[in-house]
């Protein structure tokens, strides 16, 4: 069951930056525990799950999945997601942490998949893709991509993000691993984005790195994911602004250097960070470009804590639109 429609606002400036310049703006998440605090962000009586989606969809035309990574989807849960919003609004899904060479926890695997594997490897804290047969590895792929298909099908489905982490250097084994990503996806959603977003350095630490990895993107359809994050780490990746594809996409990651190289801290303390208008305003330029080269612009705001990432979201589409003072 939805929410009255008296709850939602005439007009929301991220659907309009969205129908006017098609850069649409959103978060990483709608359910993150704290901004389900009554009054942050969703109305007094918006406290069903279905209603939260169903509001968030009136604000933002876009948001990106990020449980994903933890656990397979559910066919059920897209399903859901399609009924839940309209027509002409997108999930960006992120994908699962064994498909981009991160480790799971054996929580995450489906049932079945977890008792075919030896007791010697479920007793580990984190399981590896080398840890696992190919076939498992496969069997997580092919169940990935089935139960996105409602999201495709429903023409809900945006991008796949990959999101590779620091391990993961430009090597001619990786280069490949990065085309082989982008043509399963394509061959399994076809018309569906393969989003790349590098975590290690040495991706785009200079001009002739930037311009080698942006060169591979192109030259295979893959869209590269800009980042607004702290600099200075070995994860670090500068706030380069190019399109590789007809999509473009940006993810806001907050600033906070005191942290962002620490182990072992909540998502909250890494990733909240309030941004000022002064540092939204510094992407204006940079989106616009992005506007110019790709045929559309997702432009999402991962410091979710409470409501900052639904707050910048908003900044930054009234700063399309001109709406804010700079």
């Amino acid at each position: 069951m939805s929410p009255p429609a008296t709850l939602f606002p005439m007009g929301s400036p991220a659907w309009d930056l969205f129908r006017k310049e098609g850069i649409r703006t959103g978060t990483a998440s709608w359910t993150d525990k704290s901004l389900l605090e009554p009054g942050l962000f969703y109305p007094s009586g918006v406290s069903k799950p279905e209603q939260r989606l169903a509001f968030y969809a009136e604000q933002f035309p876009i948001v990106e999945v990020d449980a994903t990574y933890y656990a397979l989807p559910s066919e059920k849960n897209s399903e859901a997601w399609v009924a839940r919003t309209p027509d002409d609004f997108l999930f960006n899904v992120k994908a699962f942490s064994l498909m981009t060479q991160h480790p799971t926890n054996a929580r995450g695997l489906p049932k079945d998949l977890r008792e075919s594997l030896p007791d010697e490897t479920l007793e580990k804290p984190r399981i590896y893709p080398r840890d696992l047969p190919p076939a498992v590895i496969d069997e997580t792929w092919t169940r990935f991509f089935a139960a996105l298909r409602p999201l495709h099908a429903g023409h809900k489905l945006g991008a796949v993000l990959f999101q590779f982490p620091e391990w993961f250097p430009p090597s001619r084994a990786n280069r490949s691993y990065l085309v082989e990503a982008g043509d399963r996806v394509a061959a399994e959603l076809p018309g569906v984005a393969c989003a790349v977003e590098f975590r290690n350095e040495g991706w785009m630490r200079d001009d002739e790195r930037q311009k080698r990895s942006l060169e591979l993107l192109r030259e295979h359809g893959l869209a590269y994911v800009c980042v607004d994050m702290p600099q200075g780490f070995p994860t670090s990746i500068p706030p380069v602004a190019e399109a590789t594809a007809p999509l473009a996409v940006v993810r806001f990651h907050g600033r906070r250097k005191d942290t962002w190289g620490s182990r072992n801290i909540t998502t909250h303390d890494k990733f909240g960070y309030d941004y000022s208008q002064a540092e939204l305003t510094e992407w204006e330029p940079k989106i616009e470009h992005l506007a110019d080269t790709a045929r559309e612009v997702h432009v999402l705001m991962n410091n979710c804590y409470r409501d900052y990432a639904v707050s910048s979201a908003r900044r930054m589409a009234q700063l399309g639109l001109g709406l804010l003072d700079v």
